[in-house]
């Protein structure tokens, strides 16, 4: 058996290990290395023995005490440094780690560490030493080894040996020999980053790994790179390993049973770890932190120039721009990872980003690219920093720029542009935020001062090739910016790719594959919907662009003049007006100057002094000493010069310091004094002027005495000498050199230019020295501030309105750089890139409606097709013809008023195309015909024979050629036309062969595919160009109305809706036409509108089709604006022949027609009216059926027709014929002769036709007829609006069981409702005077068709109450304003109609239709109210005569005004009667309802009844109270001899029928009476009865005066005119006290001391009856004594 066994045993790992220890044996020298022979040896005895080990062990099959001895012979191998031996056991183990059989975590061993793992990492720490020998082959063999274990999914690499590992391949690249070996090291390199980077975001070791590319490495300075045999080699070389390691020959079993290395449970490691992260991510974030310390390595200043410094550090930029690209989700998502970006990657791009070596910068500008596409998310405030250092400042820099760095610059904008989303992000969160730069707006700026070139008489390090090359490129940067927003709005609105994406940039989505990784990684935009805000509301951002246009305005008007600036921001409210907010201001705004804040803190100017004190008053001083006071206090500005001015504000510091630090000094005097002490120490010790520098003795001795006359320790002025020496006092931002002259006023204003300046960007110095450490804490510091601020949120849109904005930033720019160099190149690829940079511009502010920029883009392309001077066009300029009609083609739906430039190219060409042809002008068409001879010469083509063509005015015309916006081509003035021109025009017309015309034609055709509101557009635009030519006083031209005549022809089968619209336009086009005052014109266009007109006429059109109609309408609209009798006359005569010669062909086009006499009804000519009038008698008469055979809807402007004729003035007899044809056609109506085909077609059916449904049928046609007659009856005649009323209402009553639920609804809200619109407005609220101008004196017809009308509407309720039951409230309405009318008549019929309604409907009403009843008739009772008061105004600015004598005297001077006082008081008297009365009968309305239907009415019905008759008795003692009112209307009466209101009537008439209810609540319903504390309402109201009554009997002042004392009472006896009240009034005492005595022992005893006073009251005074007497007497001794007596 022993025999069969394979070398190294039955183990897994065996079988690897046997063969290869076996072959080492066999290779080792057997002296020099006898060492190593024997641990092989032994190692092979001890796999012999052992057996294949299921248990858990850092080597498969292996157990774990034999581990280290049996690798031990390979550590002592690859130690060796032989390399037949070395590179067996490197060979063995890439196998071992290949076919995983190494497994666990390997790290190197900390001292003393006997973990399982050590020997696969001391095996590891060999490998990677063995690096240094110099061999080639051992080189080669160490990377494979080095590959496989990072790539084994069983091992995991832990931090230092995985740094190691990243060393050996550094030294390998770094230092080898070879130059394969080199790009072998590099590849393994890279692909080491793409396989930890890979399992970091997948938190696993088991994942996929792409193998990378040569093509992935940017190191152009690497010669390795020319050679094509070491890169293929290269290629070849990480294509074998990464294939092999994922061999696995051996046979395995699972996982679980070989204790491999199973993916980490992340969440369980990140626990146990402590520090949030699993094992493979603090891997893959120890990788990345490494990487971004080996490219932050500088070279010693000694060595400036090392080459193998900077060629690592070329390769470590090259691995982190892997990094990168191969960064997913994780890095975006977790703040550790991002702020690993954050603190090593930004970092390291800030020191690298002073080096000019053209490699690194690439490198960086990669790097960042990769940034921006996948994190700017979360790298807001970092981008806004390296944006304007990489990109801006290259741009902007024309000229003395890097070419090389310029152009990489180019590229990278053009692949930012690939992600659409990239230039939007930009513009919301940089240009939108006011304290971001403007980096989209400056990137296009600077794109265009590229394109321009550099101008003229300029110094540049540019050659003119360079030059130019920088110009076609920045053209096609702005050409891919524009392109983004077009892809991004169209994926937004999710349109269909854009038609001219086919033809430009094929590479794009290879480059964007490149960019974005093998497999397509995610851009940074799909995380930011979930983790960032979303800005839906473009109106915000548009004020925040505003905002900060408006507020940098204001700073840059402050760094020139302080007071300006300061009043123009308070001003535009960008910050407030009071000292503090200033003082804010001045503290934390950005971009600020700081000699200019302290020239204006030291003003002197009220306002600029509470400033400055309201900014000194906003420092804390405390626990500062006084040095770091001022340092502190003098960062944030520098002083002024004037000594004047530091004095204010040194004064106003040592106030503040003394207050914040009252311990410091005796008295502010003495900071004030050691603060300018303090200033001119600072000046002297750091001025490099000053030669004698100031001792510290010298300080001292110059501060004596300062502190009250006492000196100040030396020790402190010592200290404060010493920090003052030692560190310079500086505003916060000065921590370079001063700054340059030329430096960018933007990057002033926004802060970049300290960064700029302490960053060396000359092209001259080559020295790869970093940024200096205090620049670097100066922009973290500022990361750190902004950081968790709401400015520093990165936000998106999906919003397609933010390209406005975007738009409106870059659109200028845009269109000169398209526009110049359109013009000035004739360069192939440069005019391309413009054509299609106007294409995308075109799309963009087409679909975004941005009228003004969509023309001047569409304009500018037009104006470069040199149609209109045809002599100096060239290629260039017939590609923009083509771009012209591929505009036409591709975004005619958003073109709108820019078709007009577009039909006007397209008229040019067809013009000189006729010319080249030799075709005759169209003017021959509107002139006399010509005779053959001349027919004949006319047609000889001028191509053929120059000398005819000279003598041709139109073609000499043409090829003077005019400007672009004349009407026609040729208005230049110039005597003759050389030879040379017309070759050259000839020539040039042979260029517009290449514009056939099938494309012109094509425009027109392709406008079937137009929606709705384009070709409406195309229309109107087409009509004018139209009108243009045809108006052309030297060349008419017919070009466009052919093409009108085939639109209508191509679009005849839209939708009736859009149909309408475009021959409206076009309906207005000839109409317009039709009135020229070229008569040969407006004849030729109203022939070609007749022949349209009568085509339709004789084609069968079916059923709902409005052709007709339509083509009719300009007959109507010429009927109805022209001033002309005799062309209305001529129009109803031809109309009316049209119509009875051809009645069976007349379809919809009835419309027209009825419209034609509907309008001839209204005119001022009575022949007109009679005319129209016995037309319609005839249609009416003998061909009704044809008006509804296809069409019922036609009926409806029949019916129209005639109510226009019923409002005729000429005759009477045409007013009631038409009012009999209303009644034949209701009659038609009844008897259902209409036929239905469509309810839905276009007829006027008033406010209520939204409701119809298909139901409705015959119904539909109802309506035109009822609301004419509704109309009717508001008539001036008094016969006609009765008869309509009548008429009206029959025939409601008659046929409403005809009309659906839906049109009873409509009828009543259209119809029946507006009649009483005018009864509605005569209410109680309008204060009416003597003569009311709404009823005349003769209006009593009116009154009496408002009653009919009310009447009849209760009765059509009632009748169909079970159809219109949801209308009750609307009819509840009506009747309660009849009610509130101040006109009895009106009340008495609008009470009538409300009892005649509730009396049959009573039973069927529900709770809240019962309480829809009662709430109106509260309402209306509380609004008559107020017309007491009115009454009280009127009488009291007048006077009533004392008597009867003074009244009939005729001789007084004063006659007249007496009169009128009279008169007004009769009013009043009326008014008074009349509101007394109906008050009255309200009281009578609410006792009857309740009476009738109490057993319907709930405890909220029963309260509503109660405030009605609590308020109305209210208003009785109101009205009861007024008593000089009442004896002037009682002076009056007796005047008039006629008997007075009867106030006190009116009051016990309130109160007893309010006392009747309560008490019958409180009887009869004890549960309501409980609710509703029916109890305590009763006794309140008999009190108040007593109090009237007791005032009456004179017993008020005897009651207020009770308490005063003992006091003799004289009882005077009552007048006359008092007892006649007391008598009226004790009928309503005596109901008082039988309620009072009726109430319960228990619920009198509760309210007695109430009322108990007022009892003794009445039985001391006087009575007009015994019967109060009686009633006294039984409750004292029924109710009150049995209480007595219980107690």
């Amino acid at each position: 058996m022993a025999s069969f066994q394979p070398l190294g045993g039955t183990s897994r790992s065996g079988r690897v290990l046997g063969p290869a220890l076996d072959k080492i044996i066999k290779n080792a020298a057997w002296r020099k290395h006898a060492n190593l022979v024997a641990a092989c040896k032994s190692a092979l005895d001890r796999l012999d023995a052992l057996p294949d080990s299921p248990d858990p062990s850092p080597l498969l099959g292996i157990p774990p005490p034999d581990a280290d001895s049996v690798l031990h012979p390979l550590v002592l191998a690859v130690d060796s440094a032989y390399p037949k031996v070395a590179e067996t056991a490197l060979e063995c183990a890439q196998k071992l780690f290949s076919h995983g059989l190494f497994r666990g975590d390997i790290n190197l061993p900390a001292d003393g560490d006997d973990a399982p793992g050590s020997s696969a990492a001391r095996l590891l720490a060999s490998v990677c030493s063995c690096g240094g020998i110099g061999d080639e082959a051992l080189e080669l063999a160490m990377l494979r080894v080095l590959i496989a274990s990072v790539r084994s999914p069983f091992v995991l690499i832990r931090d230092e040996c995985l740094a190691q590992i990243i060393r050996s391949c550094y030294n390998v690249y770094l230092g080898s020999q070879s130059g394969a070996n080199q790009l072998c090291a590099k590849l393994v390199l890279a692909q080491i980053v793409v396989i930890v980077f890979a399992r970091t975001e997948a938190d696993s070791t088991d994942v996929r790994i792409r193998i990378v590319s040569i093509a992935d490495m940017m190191d152009l300075s690497d010669r390795n790179l020319n050679d094509s045999t070491l890169v293929q080699s290269a290629q070849n070389f990480i294509n074998e390993v990464m294939a092999g390691s994922d061999a696995d020959p051996l046979p395995s079993k699972s996982n679980n049973e070989e204790g491999g290395l199973m993916p980490p449970d992340s969440e369980g490691e990140a626990a146990a770890n402590g520090s949030g992260l699993s094992k493979i991510r603090e891997d893959g974030l120890f990788l990345f932190r490494n990487l971004c310390k080996l490219s932050m390595k500088f070279s010693a200043q000694e060595n400036p120039e090392d080459p193998l410094l900077m060629r690592g550090k070329v390769l470590s930029l090259e691995l982190l721009k892997i990094g990168i690209e191969n960064a997913g989700p994780l890095w975006r998502a977790n703040e550790r990872f991002l702020g690993a970006i954050k603190q090593y990657l930004c970092l390291s791009l800030l020191k690298n980003s002073a080096l000019s070596m053209m490699t690194i910068f690439q490198l960086l500008c990669s790097i960042f690219m990769g940034l921006m596409s996948k994190f700017r998310s979360g790298l807001k405030e970092e981008v806004g920093v390296f944006f304007p250092m990489l990109v801006l400042r290259i741009i902007e820099n024309v000229l003395q720029p890097s070419f090389l760095q310029k152009m990489t610059v180019l590229n990278l904008l053009e692949k930012i542009c690939q992600d659409p989303q990239v230039m939007v992000d930009i513009f919301v969160n940089y240009d939108c935020d006011v304290n971001a730069p403007n980096i989209f707006e400056r990137v296009v700026n600077g794109l265009l001062k590229t394109a321009l070139g550099v101008p003229a008489g300029s110094v540049t390090s540019l050659s003119p090739a360079q030059d130019t090359t920088l110009q076609i490129e920045s053209v096609k940067c702005l050409n891919c910016i524009i392109k983004s927003m077009g892809v991004w709005m169209d994926q937004q609105l999710k349109l269909g790719d854009f038609a001219l994406e086919r033809h430009i940039n094929e590479h794009s989505s290879d480059n964007l594959a490149s960019l974005n990784g093998e497999e397509g990684s995610v851009t940074d935009y799909d995380l930011h919907l979930d983790a960032n805000h979303e800005l839906s509301d473009a109106a915000s951002l548009e004020q925040r662009r505003a905002y900060k246009l408006e507020f940098q305005k204001g700073v840059a008007l402050f760094n020139k003049k302080p007071s300006k600036g300061i009043d123009f921001l308070i001003k535009t409210k960008k910050i407030g007006a009071s000292p503090e907010e200033v003082a804010s201001f001045l503290k934390n705004a950005s971009g600020l100057n700081a000699a200019m804040i302290g020239d204006y803190l030291g003003e002197r100017e009220e306002f600029s002094l509470k400033v400055m004190h309201a900014y000194v008053d906003s420092i804390n001083f405390e626990n500062m000493n006084f040095g770091e006071a001022i340092r502190f206090f003098l960062r944030g500005f520098r002083l002024p010069g004037e000594a004047q001015k530091i004095d204010r504000i040194m004064e106003k510091f040592a106030e503040r310091y003394c207050k914040c630090s009252p311990s410091s000094f005796t008295s502010a005097d003495t900071a004030y004094v050691l603060a300018y002490s303090v200033i001119m120490l600072n000046t002297d010790a750091h001025n490099s002027m000053v030669k004698d520098k100031m001792s510290k003795a010298e300080f001292i001795r110059n501060n004596r005495g300062i502190n009250d006359g006492k000196d100040l320790p030396e020790e402190y002025l010592g200290s404060l000498y010493d920090q003052i020496v030692k560190s310079e006092i500086k505003i916060s931002a000065d921590f370079s050199a001063p700054q340059n002259k030329q430096t960018n006023s933007i990057n002033k204003l926004l802060g970049f230019d300290n960064i700029f300046n302490l960053v060396n960007w000359k092209q001259s110095e080559e020295k790869a020295l970093g940024a200096s450490d205090q620049l670097i804490k100066h922009i973290q510091g500022q990361f750190r501030a902004k950081t968790g601020k709401s400015e520093s949120m990165f936000y998106t849109v999906t919003d397609t309105a933010i390209l406005r904005f975007m738009m409106e930033a870059c659109w200028a720019p845009m269109m000169a750089a398209f526009s110049v160099t359109l013009d000035q190149s004739d360069d192939k690829s440069a005019t391309a890139q413009c054509l299609q940079g106007f294409r995308y511009a075109v799309h963009v502010t087409s679909v975004m409606l941005m009228q003004t920029q969509r023309d001047a883009f569409v304009t500018s392309v037009a104006k470069f097709t040199y149609l209109h001077c045809a002599a100096d066009m060239k290629q260039k300029n017939v590609d923009a013809v083509k771009a012209i009609i591929s505009i036409a083609i591709e975004d005619g739906n958003y073109l709108q008023e820019s078709w007009e430039h577009i039909f006007t190219c397209l008229s040019r060409i067809e013009h000189l195309q006729l010319l080249g042809e030799g075709a005759p002008p169209d003017a021959s068409f509107f002139v006399a015909p010509l005779n053959e001879a001349e027919d004949r010469a006319q047609k000889t083509t001028f191509v053929k024979k120059k000398g005819n063509a000279l003598q041709n005015p139109a073609v000499m015309a043409v090829v003077r050629g005019g400007s672009y916006d004349s009407a026609s081509m040729g208005n230049k003035a110039s005597a003759l036309v050389t030879p040379d021109q017309i070759n050259n025009f000839i020539s040039n017309l042979n260029l517009l062969d290449q514009i056939g015309t099938f494309e012109l034609n094509h425009i027109f055709a392709h406008s079937q595919r137009l929606n709705s509101d384009a070709i409406v557009a195309f229309v109107s635009a087409l009509c004018k160009v139209s009108m243009t030519e045809l108006q052309s006083p030297t060349d008419p031209r017919v070009f466009s109305l052919t093409k009108i005549v085939e639109i209508a022809h191509y679009n005849m089968n839209r939708i009736r809706l859009v149909w309408s619209c475009i021959w409206n336009v076009l309906s207005e086009f000839f109409v317009s036409v039709g009135l020229s005052e070229n008569l040969s014109v407006a004849i030729f266009v109203m022939d070609s509108l007749r022949q349209l007109a009568m085509k339709f006429l004789e084609r069968e059109e079916l059923a709902n089709y409005n052709f007709q109609n339509e083509f009719l309408k300009p007959f109507v609209v010429v009927m109805q604006k022209s001033d002309s009798a005799e062309i209305r006359e001529l129009i109803v005569r031809c109309v009316s022949q049209m119509v009875l010669s051809r009645v069976n062909h007349v379809k919809s086009g009835w419309k027209s027609v009825f419209l034609v006499f509907t309008t001839a009804a209204s005119d001022v000519r009575k022949s007109i009216v009679l005319l129209a009038f016995e037309t319609m008698e005839k249609i009416v008469r003998d061909y009704f059926p044809h008006i509804t055979e296809t069409e019922t809807t036609t009926f409806t402007d029949c019916v129209k027709c005639l109510i226009a004729f019923t409002n005729s003035r000429f005759n009477n007899d045409a007013s009631l014929n038409a009012i009999a044809f209303l009644r034949f056609c209701a009659v038609k109506l009844a008897e259902g002769g209409l036929v239905c085909y469509d309810n839905n077609s276009e007829g006027h059916l008033g406010n209520g036709d939204a409701n119809l449904t298909e139901k409705d049928d015959h119904a539909f046609f109802w309506f035109p007829l009822l609301e004419g007659l509704s109309k009717l009856t508001s008539d001036t005649r008094p016969t006609i609006r009765k008869g309509a009323l009548e008429v009206l209402f029959d025939i409601l009553k008659d046929h409403g069981h005809l009309f659906t639920d839906t049109f009873w609804i409509n009828i009543l809200k259209s119809v029946i409702y507006p009649i009483f619109s005018n009864t509605q407005n005569i209410t109680v609220g309008q204060v009416l005077l003597v003569h009311d101008p709404q009823f005349p004196n003769d209006d009593s017809a009116k009154s009496e068709t408002d009653a009919l009308a009310a009447k009849c509407l209760v009765d059509l309720f009632v009748r169909y109450f079970d159809v219109v039951r949801s209308e009750l409230g609307s009819v509840i309405c009506i009747v309660t304003s009849f009610v509130s009318s101040h006109y009895k008549h009106y009340a008495n019929t609008g009470m009538a109609a409300l009892l005649h309604l509730t009396a049959h409907l009573g039973s069927k009403l529900s709770k809240e239709e019962w309480k829809d009843i009662l709430v109106p008739l509260k309402k209306s009772a509380a609004s008559m109210l107020p017309v007491f008061s009115s009454i009280i105004r009127i009488m009291q600015d007048i006077t009533i005569p004392d008597n009867v004598d003074q009244y009939s005297d005729h001789e007084y001077i004063n006659e007249d005004e007496e009169e009128a006082n009279m008169e007004t008081a009769s009013y009043a008297i009326v008014r008074m009667k009349n509101h007394i009365s109906v008050q009255l009968q309200i009281v009578q309305v609410v006792k009857k309802l309740y009476e009738v239907h109490r057993k319907c009415f709930s405890a909220v019905h029963v309260s509503i009844l109660l405030d009605i008759l609590t308020s109305i008795a209210s208003h009785s003692s109101e009205v009861s109270s007024e008593t000089t009112v009442q004896q002037k209307l009682q002076k009056a009466c007796t005047l008039l001899e006629i008997p007075g209101p009867p106030v006190i009537h009116f009051e016990n008439e309130s109160y007893e029928n309010l006392l009747k209810f309560l008490q019958t609540v409180l009887t009869e319903d004890p549960v309501l009476s409980n609710e509703l504390k029916i109890e305590s309402l009763v006794v309140f109201v008999c009190q108040k009865i007593f109090k009237i009554y007791l005032n009456c009997a004179g017993q008020q002042q005897n009651d207020e005066t009770s308490d005063a004392g003992p006091t003799v009472h004289y009882i005077l006896p009552l007048g006359t005119a008092k007892k006649e009240e007391l008598a009226a009034r004790t009928s309503l005492l005596v109901s008082a006290l039988q309620v009072l005595r009726s109430l319960r022992q228990d619920s009198f005893r509760r309210n007695l001391r109430i009322v108990f006073p007022s009892l003794v009251s009445l039985i001391s005074c006087e009575h007009h009856s015994k019967a109060v007497q009686d009633e006294l007497h039984d409750i004292f001794q029924s109710s009150i004594g049995p209480l007595l007596m219980n107690m």
